[in-house]
């Protein structure tokens, strides 16, 4: 990809190394004036990676820790997307500290996403490549029981994300740097958009179970119990349920199925 975009934008970027162990690659790259970026494919239209650059920079210039979208380059088989690469590493330790540290910074989020599209929680339908309904159904019994009460909650009320926060839809502890303990960065904003940035809180939980799966995360759970009102809470649950369970049942092992259908279980009434 590091040629089509140099080919498209004349950037002269210069591949420096592999980067990230997420779900989707990345590459290292440097511009010609020796900045470093971070290469990467998009997720969305052009038009939807300018909306992204737009609300990174009022997150930025919120005081806010998120990268700059330097180079946003339209390829034959999407868009490729340069942006500043920020300084520190992902986290070796997981810790209360820094979850704690995290959830402080989703009060910045706060209307900071007016102009973004609101996610669709998937409830009642599959999602593009993930949140897909019809893994659950074959899986076992659990699994079909489990969306039966997903299909439940979305025919209830609320039955979406309101506001204008922006919301980081994968606000997980892989996705911070961190550096001496302090958090340099916030990262993998593929999935971005409007609405509750309490959101962040829920999938962050969703995280700590499999981070800190020794800790008693009882302060976590009341956290979310006196922040969230009980439907909204339930709400964010189901489609976190869903995104998990599905992705474990299409990318991992039954173990990890069964892990986290006894997690998502915890909280369905």
């Amino acid at each position: 990809m590091l040629r089509e975009v140099n080919q498209a934008s004349g950037a002269g970027l210069e591949f420096v190394g592999q980067a990230g162990e997420g779900e989707v690659g990345a590459a290292f790259v440097r511009w010609p004036d020796g900045r470093d970026g971070v290469l990467t494919r998009g997720f969305g239209s052009l038009g939807d990676l300018r909306r992204t650059a737009e609300a990174l920079e009022a997150a930025r210039r919120g005081g806010l820790p998120v990268p700059q979208y330097q180079l946003l380059a339209d390829l034959p088989g999407g868009v490729g997307v340069v942006q500043e690469r920020l300084p520190g590493v992902p986290p070796e330790t997981v810790d209360r500290a820094l979850l704690e540290s995290m959830i402080a910074l989703t009060d910045h989020f706060t209307g900071l996403a007016p102009d973004l599209p609101v996610p669709s929680m998937y409830l009642l339908e599959s999602g593009p490549g993930f949140c897909l309904h019809e893994s659950l159904q074959r899986y076992d019994d659990r699994t079909r029981s489990l969306l039966h009460w997903i299909h439940e909650v979305g025919r209830d009320e609320p039955s979406g994300m309101t506001g204008d926060d922006l919301v980081h839809l994968d606000f997980h502890t892989r996705n911070v740097l961190t550096d001496a303990g302090r958090i340099t960065g916030i990262v993998d904003w593929d999935g971005i958009g409007r609405g509750d940035r309490r959101f962040a809180l829920v999938t962050l939980r969703f995280s700590a179970h499999v981070r800190l799966p020794d800790e008693d995360l009882t302060w976590f759970d009341e956290l979310l119990e006196n922040t969230l009102d009980p439907a909204v809470l339930r709400l964010y649950w189901a489609h976190m349920s869903l995104r998990q369970v599905d992705w474990s049942i299409r990318h991992h092992t039954s173990a990890d199925v069964t892990q986290w259908l006894d997690f998502t279980e915890t909280r369905i009434r």
